[in-house]
C-alpha cells in the first residue's frame, strides 16, 4: 500500500493569547549567547593559527616570531637560534675559518617539513607507530637535520653556494633537541670555491652527522 505523504504541521503564530515577550530571548540570554559565540570562535581563530604556523603556511608568533637578522647574508632571525663565526669578510676567509649554528628542533619543524617534502614517514609523525619502533618515539627528519648544516654555511660571509655534500647519519634526534652544525673550511680550491667539514652534534655533544662540503662563496650583491 502506498505510504501517504507526511506535511509538517502548520502551527497559526497569530493567536490573540500569545504573549510576545515570551517569544523574544532576554537581555541577559542574549549577552550570555553572545560570550559564548566569541570564546567558540576565539578557541577556532587560535586553533587553526597553531595548526598552519605548524604546517608552515603561516607566519609563526610568539617565541618565533621573526627578528632583523644581525648580519647582511640572512633575511631574519628567531629567538632560540645562535651562531658564531670566525670570519667577519669574506677576504679574510681562509683554512681554519669555521662558522657554528645551533637551534632547537621542534616539533612544529617536524610538521612543517614533513608537510613541504611530502616525507610523512610515520616514524616522524605518529608517536603510538613511533614507540614500537627501535627509537621508541618519533625522532626528526634526517634531511632536516642535515638542513642546520646548509643554514650554518648561508652564515658565513658573503653569498654561499652549494656544490656538493655528503652526509653520514650516525644518530637519531629527538623532537625538541637542540642540535648544532659545524663547518671548517678545510682546502682552498681557488676561484672562491671551498672544501668544508660539516657536522652536526646533538645537544649532548654526540656527532649525528658527519660529512664534507663544497661551496662557492660570492661577494654579497648591493641592496
Amino acid at each position: 500500500m502506498r505510504r501517504p505523504r507526511q506535511y509538517p504541521t502548520m502551527v497559526d503564530d497569530d493567536r490573540a493569547d500569545d504573549d510576545p515577550t515570551e517569544r523574544v530571548p532576554s537581555l541577559d540570554a542574549m549577552e550570555s549567547w553572545s560570550d559564548v559565540s566569541r570564546h567558540v570562535l576565539n578557541s577556532y581563530v587560535e586553533a587553526n593559527r597553531a595548526i598552519m604556523a605548524g604546517l608552515g603556511l603561516e607566519r609563526p608568533t610568539g617565541p618565533d616570531e621573526r627578528i632583523t637578522a644581525p648580519i647582511a647574508e640572512l633575511s631574519y632571525v628567531t629567538a632560540g637560534w645562535s651562531f658564531e663565526r670566525s670570519a667577519d669578510s669574506r677576504a679574510a676567509l681562509g683554512v681554519g675559518d669555521y662558522v657554528r649554528f645551533s637551534k632547537p628542533v621542534h616539533d612544529g619543524d617536524v610538521h612543517a617539513f614533513a608537510q613541504a617534502s611530502g616525507d610523512t614517514n610515520r616514524l616522524h609523525l605518529d608517536d603510538g607507530f613511533a614507540a614500537t619502533t627501535r627509537f621508541g618515539g618519533r625522532i626528526a627528519h634526517g634531511t632536516l637535520v642535515s638542513g642546520l648544516i646548509s643554514a650554518a654555511l648561508a652564515r658565513l660571509p658573503g653569498l654561499t653556494i652549494y656544490l656538493s655534500q655528503n652526509v653520514e647519519y650516525r644518530g637519531p634526534v629527538e623532537i625538541g633537541e637542540t642540535v648544532t652544525a659545524e663547518c671548517e673550511i678545510v682546502e682552498d680550491l681557488g676561484d672562491d670555491q671551498y672544501r668544508l667539514t660539516t657536522a652536526v652534534e646533538s645537544d649532548e655533544g654526540e656527532t649525528v652527522i658527519d660529512g664534507e662540503a663544497v661551496v662557492l662563496i660570492d661577494e654579497l650583491p648591493d641592496d
